[in-house]
């Protein structure tokens, strides 16, 4: 009898469709099914899960669950609505997926220093004015948060010549990157940032992090770039501190509501760059590959790959 995989997500069909077709090709021997087909019998005899966005009470259907394997980097929703704390969630950790997300690090960085938005206002009013350009060496870009997507963003920075600072909780050590750690280094990145750009996972500590009181620690016209979750930056703190000008601009692909509602006052903002949650798109191609490992190594072995720390959220 073929190990049965379920496939639970709140997925479009056609997105569900793309993923299963990727994911039974690499394991030809495994019968991969959406939870909606299948049997009472069969949801007593998965292990593992394949999930994206699930509905926790599918999950819970699941009653020999072992582990979930997340098509997403992000985590926060299943650490906060999994039921049983016993079955270990491994997050994608996709080469391709940090590869990603540092060639949109690196285009929104320099767009923020090369002065784009400003440069696009003046040509809608026909303005030519020219602006100083700092030498990339002379930009601090400080970065929250030194995983696998900070750390392959800031040695992209570092390759094109901005000097980079880094931030995380716990001390890194990372080439051509000044380090810093724990409250007292948080405080001192913030004051150094000419550009900050937040990967920090959402969890009840990053919760509401960058507000006005920590936002108001960044250098006058310093900007901000978010590449992580929204409900990490107050939104509402952050608009003012836009209009009142310490801040110069903001870079958001993430918000607490997405899509972002139309009435939103960011719509409005000339100083808000808004992304539709584009900086690091999974790869369908690649994610599956690494899926396909995890779930062979442990039908083979029964070895489960490494969990996140459910109590650190990451």
């Amino acid at each position: 009898m073929n190990e049965i995989i379920a496939f639970c997500g709140l997925l479009s069909q056609a997105e569900q469709q793309e993923w299963l077709r990727e994911l039974t090709h690499l394991l030809d021997d495994v019968d991969i099914i959406s939870f909606e087909q299948l049997s009472n019998e069969q949801k007593k005899q998965v292990t593992v899960a394949i999930v994206a966005n699930p509905n926790p009470l599918e999950l819970d259907q699941l009653v020999n669950l072992q582990w979930v394997q997340s098509l997403w980097s992000g985590v926060e929703k299943l650490v906060s609505q999994l039921s049983n704390k016993q079955v270990k969630i491994i997050r994608m950790i996709d080469p391709k997926l940090s590869s990603n997300m540092a060639e949109a690090v690196l285009t929104f960085t320099l767009f923020l220093h090369r002065n784009v938005q400003t440069y696009i206002n003046q040509q809608n009013k026909k303005q030519w004015i020219e602006h100083e350009l700092i030498d990339s060496k002379d930009c601090n870009v400080g970065i929250l948060g030194l995983g696998e997507l900070g750390k392959a963003s800031a040695q992209k920075l570092v390759a094109n010549d901005f000097n980079v600072i880094g931030w995380s909780r716990n001390h890194r050590q990372l080439y051509g990157v000044e380090c810093f750690h724990g409250k007292n280094g948080f405080i001192e990145i913030l004051k150094k940032s000419n550009i900050l750009i937040c990967l920090l996972p959402l969890t009840n500590q990053t919760k509401n992090l960058l507000n006005k009181e920590t936002l108001k620690c960044l250098p006058s016209n310093a900007s901000l770039i978010n590449f992580s979750r929204g409900p990490i930056v107050n939104e509402e703190d952050l608009l003012e501190l836009l209009e009142t000008k310490h801040l110069n601009h903001a870079v958001l692909d993430v918000f607490n509501v997405e899509p972002l509602p139309e009435n939103h006052p960011f719509w409005e903002s000339s100083k808000v760059t808004i992304l539709p949650h584009i900086s690091a798109p999974t790869d369908v191609k690649s994610a599956s590959k690494i899926v396909a490992i995890n779930i062979r190594q442990f039908i083979e072995s029964g070895k489960i790959p490494t969990p996140i720390d459910q109590k650190k959220g990451y």
